[in-house]
Protein backbone atom coordinates (compact mmCIF):
# COMPACT_ATOMS: atom_id res chain seq x y z
CA UNK A 1 0.00 0.00 0.00
CA UNK A 2 1.27 2.93 -0.99
CA UNK A 3 1.30 6.69 1.13
CA UNK A 4 -0.42 9.27 0.13
CA UNK A 5 1.86 11.83 -1.96
CA UNK A 6 3.01 14.77 0.62
CA UNK A 7 1.73 18.06 -0.14
CA UNK A 8 4.18 20.40 -1.35
CA UNK A 9 5.16 23.49 0.84
CA UNK A 10 4.08 26.72 0.10
CA UNK A 11 6.94 29.08 -1.10
CA UNK A 12 7.53 31.73 0.34
CA UNK A 13 6.97 34.95 -1.36
CA UNK A 14 9.43 37.99 -1.04
CA UNK A 15 8.43 41.42 -0.95
CA UNK A 16 4.54 40.08 -0.54
CA UNK A 17 1.73 42.84 0.38
CA UNK A 18 1.92 44.03 3.68
CA UNK A 19 -1.34 43.99 5.67
CA UNK A 20 -3.07 47.45 6.18
CA UNK A 21 -1.69 48.55 9.57
CA UNK A 22 1.74 48.41 8.22
CA UNK A 23 0.69 49.86 4.37
CA UNK A 24 -0.62 52.83 6.50
CA UNK A 25 2.25 52.84 8.78
CA UNK A 26 4.78 52.99 5.59
CA UNK A 27 2.43 55.61 4.04
CA UNK A 28 3.02 58.27 6.90
CA UNK A 29 7.02 57.48 7.63
CA UNK A 30 7.11 58.09 3.23
CA UNK A 31 5.10 61.12 3.48
CA UNK A 32 7.14 62.70 6.46
CA UNK A 33 10.70 61.19 5.42
CA UNK A 34 10.05 62.58 2.07
CA UNK A 35 9.49 66.27 3.26
CA UNK A 36 12.59 65.52 5.55
CA UNK A 37 14.65 64.37 2.54
CA UNK A 38 13.87 67.92 1.00
CA UNK A 39 14.96 69.43 4.30
CA UNK A 40 18.62 67.09 4.69
CA UNK A 41 18.97 68.01 0.47
CA UNK A 42 18.39 71.63 1.09
CA UNK A 43 20.81 71.78 4.18
CA UNK A 44 23.67 69.68 2.57
CA UNK A 45 23.55 72.15 -0.77
CA UNK A 46 23.31 75.47 1.82
CA UNK A 47 26.59 73.95 3.40
CA UNK A 48 28.24 73.75 -0.13
CA UNK A 49 27.26 76.87 -1.43
CA UNK A 50 28.09 78.99 1.91
CA UNK A 51 31.18 76.79 2.42
CA UNK A 52 32.37 77.93 -1.15
CA UNK A 53 31.14 81.62 -0.91
CA UNK A 54 33.10 84.52 -0.22
CA UNK A 55 31.52 84.02 3.41
CA UNK A 56 33.30 81.03 4.02
CA UNK A 57 34.84 82.20 6.97
CA UNK A 58 31.43 82.60 8.70
CA UNK A 59 31.06 79.20 8.25
CA UNK A 60 34.15 77.75 10.02
CA UNK A 61 33.37 80.22 12.34
CA UNK A 62 29.61 79.27 13.08
CA UNK A 63 30.66 75.38 13.17
CA UNK A 64 33.81 76.24 15.53
CA UNK A 65 32.11 78.18 17.88
CA UNK A 66 31.95 76.46 21.98
CA UNK A 67 28.86 77.84 23.21
CA UNK A 68 29.23 76.57 26.34
CA UNK A 69 33.07 76.36 27.03
CA UNK A 70 32.23 75.97 30.84
CA UNK A 71 31.29 72.06 30.18
CA UNK A 72 34.91 70.56 30.14
CA UNK A 73 34.46 68.93 33.54
CA UNK A 74 31.83 66.72 31.92
CA UNK A 75 33.58 66.68 28.26
CA UNK A 76 30.86 69.15 26.95
CA UNK A 77 32.67 71.77 26.01
CA UNK A 78 31.71 71.03 22.29
CA UNK A 79 31.42 73.24 19.15
CA UNK A 80 28.22 73.92 17.45
CA UNK A 81 29.00 71.63 14.59
CA UNK A 82 29.85 68.65 16.84
CA UNK A 83 27.20 69.58 18.55
CA UNK A 84 24.90 68.69 15.90
CA UNK A 85 26.35 65.49 15.02
CA UNK A 86 26.66 63.94 18.88
CA UNK A 87 23.34 66.13 20.32
CA UNK A 88 21.17 66.11 17.28
CA UNK A 89 21.35 62.84 15.30
CA UNK A 90 20.56 61.54 19.19
CA UNK A 91 17.15 62.15 18.14
CA UNK A 92 17.87 60.62 14.74
CA UNK A 93 18.75 57.82 16.39
CA UNK A 94 16.16 57.78 19.30
CA UNK A 95 13.39 57.21 15.99
CA UNK A 96 15.54 54.85 14.62
CA UNK A 97 15.43 52.78 18.13
CA UNK A 98 11.74 53.08 18.33
CA UNK A 99 11.47 52.15 14.17
CA UNK A 100 14.11 49.14 15.40
CA UNK A 101 11.79 47.49 17.72
CA UNK A 102 8.53 48.07 16.49
CA UNK A 103 9.52 46.23 13.35
CA UNK A 104 10.82 43.50 15.25
CA UNK A 105 7.99 43.51 17.91
CA UNK A 106 5.02 44.11 15.74
CA UNK A 107 6.58 44.61 12.21
CA UNK A 108 7.62 42.32 9.24
CA UNK A 109 10.74 41.44 11.01
CA UNK A 110 8.87 39.82 13.89
CA UNK A 111 8.68 36.64 11.55
CA UNK A 112 11.65 34.44 11.08
CA UNK A 113 10.74 34.01 7.73
CA UNK A 114 9.79 37.69 6.25
CA UNK A 115 12.75 39.04 8.10
CA UNK A 116 15.68 36.26 6.60
CA UNK A 117 15.21 38.64 3.22
CA UNK A 118 16.07 41.96 4.33
CA UNK A 119 18.41 40.91 7.07
CA UNK A 120 20.44 38.53 4.50
CA UNK A 121 20.15 41.86 1.97
CA UNK A 122 21.22 43.98 4.25
CA UNK A 123 24.14 42.27 5.25
CA UNK A 124 25.04 41.85 1.64
CA UNK A 125 24.44 45.39 0.93
CA UNK A 126 27.32 45.87 4.04
CA UNK A 127 29.39 43.48 3.22
CA UNK A 128 30.59 44.17 0.44
CA UNK A 129 31.07 47.75 0.12
CA UNK A 130 33.44 47.26 3.40
CA UNK A 131 35.20 44.89 1.03
CA UNK A 132 35.72 47.08 -1.68
CA UNK A 133 36.98 50.02 0.24
CA UNK A 134 39.53 47.66 1.80
CA UNK A 135 40.54 46.64 -1.31
CA UNK A 136 40.96 50.01 -3.35
CA UNK A 137 42.62 51.31 -0.22
CA UNK A 138 45.02 48.71 0.24
CA UNK A 139 45.77 48.91 -3.62
CA UNK A 140 46.11 52.56 -3.42
CA UNK A 141 48.65 52.06 -1.24
CA UNK A 142 47.90 54.89 1.03
CA UNK A 143 46.25 54.91 4.88
CA UNK A 144 42.48 55.37 5.52
CA UNK A 145 41.67 51.96 6.15
CA UNK A 146 39.78 52.94 9.43
CA UNK A 147 37.34 54.60 7.03
CA UNK A 148 36.23 50.96 5.85
CA UNK A 149 32.38 51.48 7.38
CA UNK A 150 31.65 54.91 5.66
CA UNK A 151 29.80 53.30 2.29
CA UNK A 152 27.86 50.64 4.35
CA UNK A 153 24.90 53.15 5.35
CA UNK A 154 21.90 54.01 3.56
CA UNK A 155 20.27 57.34 4.31
CA UNK A 156 15.99 56.28 4.55
CA UNK A 157 15.50 59.70 4.50
CA UNK A 158 17.38 61.05 1.22
CA UNK A 159 16.83 57.40 -0.41
CA UNK A 160 12.62 57.90 0.13
CA UNK A 161 12.84 61.17 -1.20
CA UNK A 162 14.13 59.80 -4.22
CA UNK A 163 11.75 57.15 -4.44
CA UNK A 164 8.58 59.19 -3.81
CA UNK A 165 9.63 61.90 -7.10
CA UNK A 166 9.77 59.18 -9.57
CA UNK A 167 7.24 56.52 -8.01
CA UNK A 168 3.57 56.83 -8.75
CA UNK A 169 2.66 53.03 -10.04
CA UNK A 170 5.63 50.83 -8.47
CA UNK A 171 4.71 47.74 -6.13
CA UNK A 172 3.55 48.48 -2.76
CA UNK A 173 6.59 45.67 -1.87
CA UNK A 174 9.40 47.67 -3.20
CA UNK A 175 8.43 50.76 -0.19
CA UNK A 176 8.40 48.22 2.14
CA UNK A 177 11.18 46.54 1.37
CA UNK A 178 13.33 49.46 0.98
CA UNK A 179 12.04 50.77 4.56
CA UNK A 180 12.66 47.40 6.19
CA UNK A 181 16.12 47.58 4.96
CA UNK A 182 17.25 50.80 5.86
CA UNK A 183 15.76 49.74 9.54
CA UNK A 184 18.29 46.61 9.38
CA UNK A 185 20.85 48.71 8.04
CA UNK A 186 20.68 51.52 10.93
CA UNK A 187 20.87 48.37 13.27
CA UNK A 188 23.99 47.13 11.89
CA UNK A 189 25.19 50.70 11.64
CA UNK A 190 24.86 51.33 15.20
CA UNK A 191 26.14 47.88 16.14
CA UNK A 192 29.46 49.40 14.07
CA UNK A 193 29.86 52.74 16.02
CA UNK A 194 29.38 51.36 18.69
CA UNK A 195 31.70 48.62 18.68
CA UNK A 196 34.53 50.04 16.10
CA UNK A 197 34.48 53.18 16.34
CA UNK A 198 34.89 54.02 20.23
CA UNK A 199 37.90 55.75 21.63
CA UNK A 200 39.03 56.22 25.28
CA UNK A 201 36.62 53.67 26.70
CA UNK A 202 35.46 54.85 30.18
CA UNK A 203 33.18 51.74 32.20
CA UNK A 204 31.77 53.71 34.98
CA UNK A 205 29.60 56.79 33.18
CA UNK A 206 28.36 54.19 31.16
CA UNK A 207 27.12 51.71 34.12
CA UNK A 208 25.82 55.13 35.92
CA UNK A 209 23.94 55.42 32.40
CA UNK A 210 21.79 52.36 32.77
CA UNK A 211 20.08 54.69 36.29
CA UNK A 212 18.22 57.23 34.00
CA UNK A 213 18.12 54.48 31.27
CA UNK A 214 16.26 52.44 33.87
CA UNK A 215 13.62 54.56 35.08
CA UNK A 216 12.89 56.20 31.81
CA UNK A 217 12.31 52.61 30.64
CA UNK A 218 9.69 52.43 34.09
CA UNK A 219 7.86 55.54 33.27
CA UNK A 220 7.30 54.23 29.59
CA UNK A 221 6.16 50.97 30.65
CA UNK A 222 3.85 52.19 32.87
CA UNK A 223 2.16 54.57 30.18
CA UNK A 224 3.78 58.26 31.37
CA UNK A 225 4.99 60.50 28.56
CA UNK A 226 5.57 63.75 30.99
CA UNK A 227 8.04 65.63 29.08
CA UNK A 228 9.04 67.80 31.82
CA UNK A 229 10.02 63.44 33.59
CA UNK A 230 11.57 61.85 30.26
CA UNK A 231 13.61 64.70 28.52
CA UNK A 232 16.32 65.14 31.59
CA UNK A 233 16.41 61.41 32.06
CA UNK A 234 17.20 61.02 28.46
CA UNK A 235 19.76 64.43 28.80
CA UNK A 236 21.35 62.13 31.68
CA UNK A 237 21.69 59.06 29.60
CA UNK A 238 22.70 61.04 26.78
CA UNK A 239 25.64 63.05 29.12
CA UNK A 240 27.03 59.68 30.96
CA UNK A 241 27.27 57.56 27.45
CA UNK A 242 29.08 60.54 25.76
CA UNK A 243 31.15 60.56 28.87
CA UNK A 244 32.21 57.03 28.50
CA UNK A 245 33.75 57.60 25.03
CA UNK A 246 30.93 55.15 23.40
CA UNK A 247 29.23 57.37 21.16
CA UNK A 248 26.27 59.51 22.65
CA UNK A 249 24.06 58.57 19.44
CA UNK A 250 23.23 54.73 20.97
CA UNK A 251 21.75 56.62 23.90
CA UNK A 252 18.97 57.74 21.77
CA UNK A 253 18.83 54.03 20.62
CA UNK A 254 18.95 52.17 23.58
CA UNK A 255 16.27 54.71 25.41
CA UNK A 256 13.77 53.83 21.72
CA UNK A 257 14.05 50.46 22.39
CA UNK A 258 12.59 50.37 26.17
CA UNK A 259 9.47 52.16 24.69
CA UNK A 260 6.88 49.55 24.21
CA UNK A 261 5.08 48.89 20.68
CA UNK A 262 1.99 47.18 21.67
CA UNK A 263 -1.00 48.78 23.32
CA UNK A 264 -1.68 48.62 26.72
CA UNK A 265 -4.83 47.27 28.07
CA UNK A 266 -6.94 45.76 31.12
CA UNK A 267 -7.86 42.39 30.83
CA UNK A 268 -11.77 41.43 31.26
CA UNK A 269 -10.90 39.39 34.50
CA UNK A 270 -9.23 42.13 36.52
CA UNK A 271 -7.52 45.75 36.62
CA UNK A 272 -3.83 44.44 35.42
CA UNK A 273 -2.84 46.23 32.80
CA UNK A 274 -1.37 44.20 29.84
CA UNK A 275 -0.36 44.38 26.05
CA UNK A 276 -2.26 43.56 23.05
CA UNK A 277 -1.09 40.81 21.40
CA UNK A 278 -2.74 41.19 17.82
CA UNK A 279 0.55 41.89 15.95
CA UNK A 280 -0.28 45.43 15.55
CA UNK A 281 1.52 48.32 17.66
CA UNK A 282 -1.52 50.71 16.86
CA UNK A 283 -2.57 52.52 19.45
CA UNK A 284 0.73 51.90 21.20
CA UNK A 285 3.21 54.33 22.95
CA UNK A 286 6.32 53.69 20.77
CA UNK A 287 3.52 54.80 17.47
CA UNK A 288 2.70 57.62 19.47
CA UNK A 289 6.38 59.03 20.58
CA UNK A 290 7.63 58.16 16.91
CA UNK A 291 4.83 59.91 15.27
CA UNK A 292 6.06 63.25 17.99
CA UNK A 293 9.59 62.88 17.20
CA UNK A 294 10.04 61.93 13.68
CA UNK A 295 9.17 65.45 12.19
CA UNK A 296 11.93 67.04 14.93
CA UNK A 297 14.26 64.35 13.32
CA UNK A 298 13.43 64.45 9.89
CA UNK A 299 12.77 68.14 10.03
CA UNK A 300 15.37 69.83 12.00
CA UNK A 301 17.95 67.41 13.71
CA UNK A 302 19.29 65.89 10.21
CA UNK A 303 18.89 69.40 8.12
CA UNK A 304 20.95 70.92 10.57
CA UNK A 305 23.78 68.32 11.01
CA UNK A 306 23.85 67.97 7.09
CA UNK A 307 24.05 71.69 7.42
CA UNK A 308 27.46 71.56 9.24
CA UNK A 309 28.62 68.16 7.78
CA UNK A 310 28.24 68.70 3.98
CA UNK A 311 30.26 72.04 4.04
CA UNK A 312 33.41 70.86 2.24
CA UNK A 313 35.49 73.53 0.28
CA UNK A 314 36.63 72.52 -2.75
CA UNK A 315 37.95 76.54 -4.34
CA UNK A 316 41.49 76.04 -4.92
CA UNK A 317 41.22 72.22 -4.83
CA UNK A 318 43.10 70.26 -7.34
CA UNK A 319 40.27 68.78 -8.37
CA UNK A 320 41.67 65.71 -10.43
CA UNK A 321 43.98 64.37 -7.38
CA UNK A 322 41.20 64.57 -5.34
CA UNK A 323 38.89 62.19 -7.66
CA UNK A 324 41.64 59.90 -7.58
CA UNK A 325 42.35 59.76 -3.92
CA UNK A 326 42.04 56.02 -3.09
CA UNK A 327 39.86 56.74 -0.34
CA UNK A 328 37.37 59.17 -2.35
CA UNK A 329 37.73 55.93 -4.94
CA UNK A 330 36.72 53.36 -2.42
CA UNK A 331 33.81 55.00 -0.87
CA UNK A 332 32.04 55.96 -3.83
CA UNK A 333 33.20 52.38 -5.74
CA UNK A 334 31.64 51.11 -2.55
CA UNK A 335 28.36 53.03 -2.34
CA UNK A 336 27.61 52.73 -6.51
CA UNK A 337 28.22 49.18 -7.04
CA UNK A 338 28.81 47.49 -3.10
CA UNK A 339 25.93 48.26 -2.02
CA UNK A 340 23.75 47.59 -5.64
CA UNK A 341 25.64 44.36 -5.84
CA UNK A 342 25.18 42.90 -2.58
CA UNK A 343 21.55 43.79 -2.16
CA UNK A 344 20.92 42.26 -5.03
CA UNK A 345 23.49 39.55 -5.38
CA UNK A 346 22.38 38.45 -1.41
CA UNK A 347 19.17 38.29 -2.66
CA UNK A 348 19.31 36.78 -6.05
CA UNK A 349 21.73 33.58 -4.21
CA UNK A 350 18.62 33.67 -1.18
CA UNK A 351 15.97 33.63 -3.80
CA UNK A 352 18.56 30.85 -5.95
CA UNK A 353 19.13 28.32 -3.09
CA UNK A 354 15.71 28.78 -0.72
CA UNK A 355 12.07 27.79 -1.66
CA UNK A 356 11.59 31.84 -1.71
CA UNK A 357 10.89 33.74 -4.81
CA UNK A 358 9.38 37.00 -6.11
CA UNK A 359 5.89 38.10 -5.17
CA UNK A 360 3.73 38.03 -8.30
CA UNK A 361 3.83 42.16 -9.28
CA UNK A 362 7.54 42.62 -8.99
CA UNK A 363 10.39 42.06 -11.17
CA UNK A 364 14.05 41.87 -10.61
CA UNK A 365 14.44 44.95 -12.47
CA UNK A 366 12.56 46.60 -10.12
CA UNK A 367 14.35 45.32 -7.13
CA UNK A 368 17.46 46.20 -9.52
CA UNK A 369 16.55 49.92 -8.63
CA UNK A 370 15.88 49.69 -5.44
CA UNK A 371 19.23 48.37 -4.65
CA UNK A 372 21.10 51.28 -6.67
CA UNK A 373 19.04 53.09 -4.53
CA UNK A 374 20.19 52.19 -1.17
CA UNK A 375 23.67 53.39 -2.56
CA UNK A 376 22.19 57.15 -1.23
CA UNK A 377 24.83 57.34 1.78
CA UNK A 378 24.48 60.69 3.60
CA UNK A 379 23.81 61.01 7.38
CA UNK A 380 25.23 57.49 8.93
CA UNK A 381 28.42 57.94 6.00
CA UNK A 382 29.23 61.44 7.41
CA UNK A 383 29.22 60.01 10.78
CA UNK A 384 31.02 57.20 10.26
CA UNK A 385 33.52 59.55 8.29
CA UNK A 386 33.89 61.79 11.26
CA UNK A 387 34.63 59.20 13.81
CA UNK A 388 37.11 58.04 11.24
CA UNK A 389 38.84 61.20 10.27
CA UNK A 390 37.67 63.48 12.61
CA UNK A 391 41.33 65.04 13.42
CA UNK A 392 42.05 64.72 9.78
CA UNK A 393 40.65 67.80 7.95
CA UNK A 394 42.32 66.76 4.80
CA UNK A 395 40.71 63.60 5.12
CA UNK A 396 37.15 64.60 6.04
CA UNK A 397 37.05 66.60 3.34
CA UNK A 398 37.99 63.71 0.80
CA UNK A 399 35.26 61.78 2.98
CA UNK A 400 32.52 64.19 1.98
CA UNK A 401 32.88 64.71 -1.38
CA UNK A 402 33.09 60.89 -1.69
CA UNK A 403 29.70 60.68 -0.28
CA UNK A 404 28.27 63.23 -1.73
CA UNK A 405 29.76 61.96 -4.96
CA UNK A 406 28.46 58.48 -4.77
CA UNK A 407 25.26 59.28 -3.53
CA UNK A 408 24.31 61.45 -5.71
CA UNK A 409 25.31 58.17 -8.48
CA UNK A 410 23.35 56.14 -6.51
CA UNK A 411 20.16 58.18 -6.80
CA UNK A 412 20.59 59.07 -10.61
CA UNK A 413 21.41 55.84 -11.16
CA UNK A 414 17.94 54.06 -9.52
CA UNK A 415 15.54 57.00 -10.83
CA UNK A 416 16.85 56.24 -14.36
CA UNK A 417 15.88 52.33 -13.87
CA UNK A 418 12.75 53.31 -11.30
CA UNK A 419 11.54 55.71 -14.14
CA UNK A 420 11.53 53.35 -16.44
CA UNK A 421 9.84 50.71 -14.30
CA UNK A 422 7.23 53.14 -13.46
CA UNK A 423 6.45 54.00 -16.73
CA UNK A 424 6.00 50.46 -17.27
CA UNK A 425 3.45 49.98 -14.50
CA UNK A 426 1.78 53.04 -15.93
CA UNK A 427 0.97 51.04 -18.76
CA UNK A 428 0.04 48.30 -17.25
CA UNK A 429 -2.64 50.55 -14.78
CA UNK A 430 -3.85 52.32 -17.71
CA UNK A 431 -4.71 48.87 -20.04
CA UNK A 432 -6.35 47.61 -16.61
CA UNK A 433 -8.53 50.99 -16.84
CA UNK A 434 -9.19 50.59 -20.39
CA UNK A 435 -10.66 46.73 -19.96
CA UNK A 436 -13.18 48.20 -17.60
CA UNK A 437 -13.75 45.13 -15.43
CA UNK A 438 -12.15 47.40 -12.29
CA UNK A 439 -10.04 44.00 -11.00
CA UNK A 440 -6.68 44.37 -10.95
CA UNK A 441 -4.56 41.58 -11.81
CA UNK A 442 -1.01 40.90 -10.66
CA UNK A 443 -0.14 38.87 -12.63
CA UNK A 444 0.06 41.57 -15.22
CA UNK A 445 3.19 42.58 -14.20
CA UNK A 446 5.57 44.69 -16.91
CA UNK A 447 8.60 42.03 -18.20
CA UNK A 448 12.10 42.74 -16.82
Amino acid sequence: MTSPPSKPRPRTRLFSRSSWPEARHLADVLRTETVGGALLLLGAVTALVWANSPWSDSYTRLGGWVPWPGGAPWHLDLDVATWAGDGLLAIFFFVVGLELKREFVAGDLRDPRRAALPVVAALGGMLLPALIYVAVVVAGGGPGLRGWAIPTATDIAFALAVLALVSSHLPQGLRAFLLTLAVVDDLFAITIIAVFYTADFHPVPLLAALAPIGVFAALVRRGHTWWWALIPLAAAAWALVHASGVHPTVAGVLLGFTVPVLARHRTAGGSQPGTTATGTDEGGLAAHLEHRWRPVSAGIAVPIFALFAAGVTVRGTDLGALLTDPVVIAIVAGLVLGKSIGIFGSTYLLARFTRAELDEDITWSDLRGIALLAGVGFTVSLLIGDLAFGTDSTADDRVKVAVLLGSVLSAGLAATVLRRRNAAYRRVAQRERLDGDGVPDVYQRPAD
